[in-house]
């Protein structure tokens, strides 16, 4: 099988391009903007016209779209999320390759949900911000596009590589710094949201499954279980070792009170969930006021139903949210 692998360079296009090679029967082609992709191609500017050339020279069976931005402004977003899979739509109509699309989405194409709910695939949209405007307007051009395609909505990836401004990188490198320092305290915000976390690399798995089926529309791929952050917080705490206490700062919405002490050695963390929006948050030492309590916009909760993925992909997360988080300490810890 000939498979034409975009954004192979991405936290999850690593993990969806080890699976793949791993994988005898598959012949794998990368496709992205960096020196180290087979094919150099960007199609946040690039024509259709060229893309469908590409295709045909190569023919590929399957084409999977890992690509795209999680921060800048609405239009960057626009354009690396939506104009792109608009560029990869019209290359696939007319080429004459007739590929199988699969496309990563995001759980933030749902916006918020009721606290204790599971959001299933027929769950009308209602993203609460534009990243997820941008990828749910990616999902709707799939999804109209009369090709033979897939959308995996991805909820929240965590794991080996997880990127040092998400909300767990961001908490592993106060942690890490804690550790160096001495600090006996860590002082973190918005650990009342509750998220639905998901192994990267069994995103990786279900990327793998549904390039092989022939399930069509939209599937969910989550854990199904919403986890607080705060509980992560002191999973997180636990597989490091660190002893010191983890209080809650004030400023950020959570379903329950909060306990927040003072001193002069706390290291703060700005810990909301979501994709960074500002330059202080690439900062684990900063604390700023929340423009944004939820920058994903999915509010206080979001819980996947994955009964979808099992049926049809014969797809079940294998990786606990422990077995995650030690991977991230792990790659924090070395930067000590």
């Amino acid at each position: 099988m000939r498979v034409l692998l975009i954004g192979a360079n991405g936290y999850i296009g690593r993990f969806v391009a080890d699976r793949l090679l791993a994988d005898p029967a598959v012949q794998l082609t990368a496709l992205g903007r960096g020196d180290d992709a087979d094919v150099r191609f960007d199609l946040a500017t690039g024509s259709p016209g060229a893309l469908t050339r590409f295709l045909d020279a190569v023919h590929p069976g399957v084409v999977i779209n890992c690509a795209g931005a999680t921060r800048g402004g609405a239009r960057e977003l626009t354009r690396h999320n939506t104009v792109a899979v608009a560029t990869i739509c019209e290359a696939l109509r007319r080429s004459g390759c007739g590929a199988r699309l699969v496309q990563i989405g995001c759980g933030s194409e749902y916006g918020p949900s009721q606290p204790g709910s599971s959001t299933a695939e027929d769950a009308v949209p209602r993203p609460g911000g534009p990243y997820g405007v941008s990828k749910l307007a990616a999902t709707e051009l799939v999804l109209g596009s009369g090709l033979d395609a897939v959308v995996l909505r991805v909820f929240s990836p965590v794991g080996p590589g997880t990127p040092a401004g998400s909300p767990l990188g961001r908490l592993a490198e106060a942690m890490r710094r804690a550790m160096q320092s001495g600090d006996g305290e860590l002082k973190l915000g918005g650990l009342g949201a509750q998220r639905d976390f998901i192994d990267v690399r069994d995103v990786a798995r279900a990327v793998h499954a549904a390039s092989l089926s022939a399930a069509q529309g939209v599937i969910n791929i989550g854990s199904g279980r919403a986890v607080r952050l705060r509980d992560a917080a002191g999973t997180l705490a636990r597989v490091a070792g660190y002893g010191g206490a983890l209080n809650e700062l004030d400023g950020l919405p959570h379903p329950g009170p909060v306990h927040a002490t003072h001193t002069a050695h706390a290291t703060h963390l700005r810990a909301t969930i979501g994709h960074p929006r500002a330059e202080s948050d690439h900062h684990p030492t900063a604390v700023s006021p929340a423009a944004f309590p939820y920058p994903d916009g999915c509010g206080a909760w979001q819980q996947a139903d994955v009964r979808t993925a099992r049926d049809r992909l014969g797809w079940r997360p294998r990786i606990n949210l422990e077995e995650s988080l030690a991977d991230i300490w792990m790659e924090a810890a070395c930067r000590i």
